[in-house]
């Protein structure tokens, strides 16, 4: 059976701010993806080259929240999900 999944207006937001974002990482060797957006944090996964990266807070606060809550506002904060 298939999953669908059904993004809401501020997902499909963060979402493209994401896709953006993912090339740069990418040619690093890292990877980002969407998980999910409640009560004002989007939660991502970083990996590949980022996981193991000293500078991922940096990359994470300074870079990937910036650019996330500067075209969608109604993210207050980025976290990063590390199973």
């Amino acid at each position: 059976m298939d999953v669908v999944i059904i993004m809401n207006d501020i997902e499909l937001r963060i979402q493209a701010v994401i896709d953006k974002l993912r090339p740069f990482l990418m040619s690093d060797g890292g990877m980002i993806d969407f998980i999910k957006f409640e009560d004002g944090i989007c939660y991502v996964r970083l990996s590949g080259a980022c996981a193991g990266c000293s500078l991922i807070e940096y990359t994470l606060k300074d870079g990937i929240e910036l650019a996330i809550t500067s075209e969608v506002p109604e993210v207050v904060e980025v976290r990063n999900v590390t199973d």
